[in-house]
């Protein structure tokens, strides 16, 4: 067996080498009697198997097993020649040649290891900004929609007709060529008119009624409507408005504040306050995530050159590769599929902002470890949690499937890159 190592730069290493047969022959010979002391064969004692039988039963496996073993210590070998710590070694092996012949087997090995950065001063990457103001009409605005949270329903005081916004209390029937279907009834429905939560038109045409009022309108339910029996249909419904409620916003109190704020001692001008930093959270993050954080991204790209990876790299234009291909028509997934060069002209699209993508991630890393920046289990737990709590879906369920798919630390570099960034922009509360 012959290891050779060639440095393609400070970050990769080719590792060429060839497994002679007689290596292969001596090491499935080793596993045979190894082997021999523990497997069972009928009409032999235990451990007294013959290796010559343990090698006509298991001979593929063992071979198998054999050139896994050599591989491994081809890789020791290589870690020792080029001075490599296993700790710095990053991603998988990459095997760019396995070629058995009639005496050996010729390998070839793309090994990477972590890229080592010297940061230096990093000042200059900080963009200059005005930290946004807030006018009160925003502030206003606010309030109006922190208060109108806790308004209540009542019963309109005076006779008049339904309008948007108002709470419609209503029976309905709904009919398909005269007849009655289902799911298409309901006694005492309320709805808030405006709301766009039934088909479009129903609400429009439920303006102007008048309490007790009864009325037969036609609606055409969209093309896209989840009954393939209704969609795209022309409908009719029978009407009877019930009673006529209106949202009433309450005042703006203490005991409102301690409501909505959940401090005891709070007041109805904290509130105010609240709605301003509101308002200010809001503009700070919009210009962070749609200016400030790319500029960071582009400024660390550009500041920096190192050798990168290109294990890394090369699983980063897969991932990359694939997502452009989702976006792809049939027609030019079948080229995909039937040209190698097609592959080859999408991969090399998709070249540079991959490797972009790996020195931002490799950069973030390590000014994280220079500001001390650290993300727990429990701030990724946190943010998991808020995802389901928003799409309404079952937080355990989203964990589950963010650890099955390895998502984990998407989430964590995801925490990393906004803690340090908001850091050094000093936008820290």
């Amino acid at each position: 067996m012959s290891v050779k190592v060639e440095k393609l730069d400070s970050a990769n290493f080719k590792i060429i080498a060839s497994i002679d047969n007689k290596d292969i022959e001596a090491k499935v010979n080793k596993l045979a009697k190894e082997a021999s002391k523990s497997v069972k064969v009928d009409g032999f004692r235990p451990g007294k198997v013959p290796v010559a039988v343990v090698k006509k039963m298991y001979g593929d496996k063992l071979k198998q097993d054999a050139e896994g073993e050599l591989l491994r210590d081809i890789l020791k070998e290589a870690y020792k020649e080029a001075g490599i710590e296993v700790a710095d070694i990053i991603g998988d092996p990459i095997f760019q040649k396995y070629e058995k012949k009639d005496d050996k087997i010729d390998v070839e090995i793309l090994l990477s290891i972590r890229p080592k950065i010297e940061l230096g001063d990093y000042s200059d990457i900080i963009p200059e900004f005005e930290k946004p103001t807030v006018s009160e009409e925003e502030i206003k605005e606010q309030l109006d929609n922190i208060v109108a949270r806790y308004a209540t329903t009542e019963p309109i005081k005076e006779e008049r007709e339904l309008r948007e916004g108002d709470i419609a209390n209503f029976d309905f029937t709904g009919y398909l060529d005269g007849k009655e279907f289902d799911g298409g009834s309901a006694q005492n429905y309320e709805l808030k008119i405006g709301s766009g939560q039934f088909i479009p038109g129903f609400e429009e045409q439920m303006v102007g009624m008048k309490k007790g009022e009864s009325k037969r309108i036609k609606v055409t339910f969209p093309e896209d409507y989840h009954s393939k029996e209704l969609a795209g249909k022309e409908v009719e419904f029978d009407i009877k408005l019930n009673d006529i409620k209106e949202l009433v916003n309450p005042e703006v109190t203490d005991e409102l504040a301690v409501k909505v704020l959940g401090k005891p001692e709070a007041k109805a001008e904290d509130l105010k306050e609240h709605a301003k930093k509101t308002v200010e959270a809001t503009k700070i993050r919009e210009l962070y995530e749609n200016e400030l954080k790319p500029a960071i991204l582009e400024k660390l790209v550009e500041k920096y050159e190192f050798d990168l990876p290109q294990n890394i790299v090369e699983q980063e234009i897969d991932n990359l590769a694939n997502q452009k291909a989702q976006t792809m028509s049939e027609e030019e997934i079948k080229e995909l599929q039937e040209s190698e060069e097609k592959v080859k002209e999408l991969r090399e699209s998709v070249r540079e902002d991959a490797q972009n993508s790996v020195k931002a991630t490799f950069l973030v890393d390590a000014l994280a470890k220079a500001e001390n920046i650290e993300v727990t289990n429990e701030e990724i737990s946190q943010v998991l949690y808020y995802e389901a709590l928003m799409s309404g879906q079952d937080p355990k369920k989203v964990i589950e499937y963010y650890e099955q798919n390895n998502l984990i630390p998407v989430v964590q570099m995801g925490l990393t890159e906004d803690k340090l960034f908001t850091k050094l922009l000093k936008l820290e509360d």
